[in-house]
């Protein structure tokens, strides 16, 4: 690691001199300011909720309630999850993210959005901004959300329909939404064709949003036809490629010819982007494994009353496909812990017989259908964001381990990723794709979102049999000024409701 110290003049230059009192200041800490810089060292004062001060602490000039001593170790900005799960009226249960140092996280994803629980949207930011928040929370509107707040099923819309599908988006854009999230291969979503995506991304784009989608499919041979119906929908406003991956895809060749596939689209003036959680196993509802004529229950009894012999068929092959009944491990229901073929021992039973028991909504799982070499190069470039796609419950360690584990496998262990880079890419990568004018760097005038840890300590425990186990190694988490988390404990209050700017 390469160390900068800064010439004393320009130092003074980051100096609020007209004030000199400060309530907390981090001393003598390595800085890894967000921007993929290499580090150097200095002290960072803090004023209520913003960075004051980088320099050299002068005891006879600064005045500081609260010192923190940060020798040896790094100090970054606070971690962005581009892509998180859970019930923001419980963040007192979201220990999880700040014990890996997130301290935003952006929520209504995969076209499933809470702010559409409400009459409006804006009760819905009401009713939150009242409550006190353990991190930054943003919320996107969700597409499938919407669809079910109007009744809307199979077959293109009527303009009427198209209306007030859009009107519903406006209402959350101009709430504070920072876009809208698609789950286009979940129900409803997965009724949506192209024409209706992209009469709203053009309501997107007239509020400068974006769309985060859980695009139509993840399998390698439909992705580049998904990526291209994103794509189309780029046209009109940013978009993004949640939990970027290829299922059935192997080795780095093939990473890497998706990844360029994406920086052609960018070349050519279509702003997408992407983030990625760093596991091999993705995680949803079994419904994931049934074909789209069987998916929900009404849909699966027909299924099994007219064509059994074909659905059986394609359970088959599908899990054949995704790496056999071993890759599947239930995380949900009676079954939570153990895999398809478990329990098909277990049971006497073929898992094809297994799954018909359980149907399509059944249970969740962890599916293991992910190539770790194809997988790294999204994980390691410099214009992937990280994610965690992870929630406070869910039986998949992401949620607890994500970012530790980018710290600990991909910047120590493997040492693929450089720390300014990695840092980058939860940082101020995400704030700048986000619309986040004053987060996301450790400068002067930003708000004090930051992170304390030493990277030699840091460690992501969690684990599929033990999922819900905290990370290790952050030792202080400033959320707004506030202190957030600190010796493995939390504390409430530092977050705040995030909102994006309206036209």
């Amino acid at each position: 690691m390469r160390y900068f110290i800064f010439p004393f003049s320009l130092l003074w230059s980051f100096t609020l001199l007209s004030q000199t009192s400060f309530d907390y200041g981090i001393l003598h800490a390595e800085i890894v300011d967000g921007t993929g810089a290499p580090s150097y060292r200095a002290d960072v004062l803090i004023r209520e909720d913003t960075i004051a001060f980088i320099g050299a602490y002068d005891p006879g000039q600064h005045k500081v309630n609260h010192i923190i001593n940060g020798e040896n170790q790094i100090l970054s900005p606070g971690f962005i999850d581009t892509h998180a799960h859970g019930n923001p009226f419980r963040s007192d249960q979201f220990s999880n993210f700040l014990a890996m140092g997130v301290t935003t996280i952006i929520l209504g994803q995969d076209g499933s959005s809470p702010v559409h629980d409400y009459e409006t949207p804006a009760q819905f930011f009401d009713k939150l901004a009242n409550e006190s928040l353990s991190l930054n929370v943003g919320f996107f509107a969700g597409h499938g959300s919407m669809r079910t707040k109007l009744g809307l099923g199979q077959g293109a819309l009527s303009e009427e329909n198209l209306r007030a599908l859009k009107d519903l988006l406006r209402n959350a854009l101009e709430a504070g939404c920072f876009g809208m999230s698609t789950g286009l291969e979940y129900l409803p979503g997965a009724y949506a064709r192209l024409p209706e995506l992209i009469d709203l991304a053009q309501v997107v784009g007239q509020y400068d949003g974006m769309i985060m989608s859980h695009m139509r499919s993840e399998d390698d041979d439909d992705l580049y036809g998904a990526i291209d119906e994103l794509i189309g929908q780029g046209q009109y406003c940013k978009v993004h490629v949640s939990h970027i991956k290829s299922v059935y895809g192997h080795g780095m060749d093939r990473g890497q010819q998706i990844n360029d596939y994406l920086k052609k689209a960018r070349k050519q003036g279509v702003r997408v982007s992407a983030d990625v959680y760093p596991y091999m196993a993705s995680y949803t509802g079994l419904a994931i494994v049934f074909p789209s004529w069987a998916k929900t229950r009404s849909s699966f009894q027909r299924a099994l009353s007219d064509r059994r012999e074909e659905l059986e068929e394609y359970l088959y092959d599908r899990i054949m496909r995704r790496n056999g009944p071993e890759a599947t491990l239930f995380a949900s229901g009676p079954f939570s812990g153990m895999t398809l073929a478990q329990i098909a021992e277990k049971s006497g039973k073929s898992f094809v017989q297994v799954l018909l028991d359980l149907g399509p909504t059944g249970t969740y799982g962890a599916y293991f259908v992910m190539d770790e070499a194809l997988q790294e190069v999204f994980i390691t470039d410099s214009t992937t964001m990280i994610c965690s796609d992870g929630s406070p419950t869910m039986r998949h360690p992401r949620g607890y381990g994500s970012f530790s584990r980018i710290l600990r496998k991909y910047v120590q262990e493997k040492a693929n990723i450089s720390l300014p880079l990695a840092i980058y890419k939860m940082t101020s990568l995400p704030a700048r794709t986000l619309g986040f004018v004053n987060r996301g760097q450790i400068k002067v005038g930003f708000k004090a979102d930051l992170v304390l840890f030493d990277l030699n300590n840091v460690n992501d425990p969690a684990s599929f049999e033990k999922p819900h186990v905290l990370s290790e190694g952050i030792g202080w988490v400033l959320i707004n000024g506030k202190t957030a988390w600190h010796e493995g404990k939390m504390e409430m209050g530092g977050g705040v409701l995030l909102k994006s700017k309206t036209p």
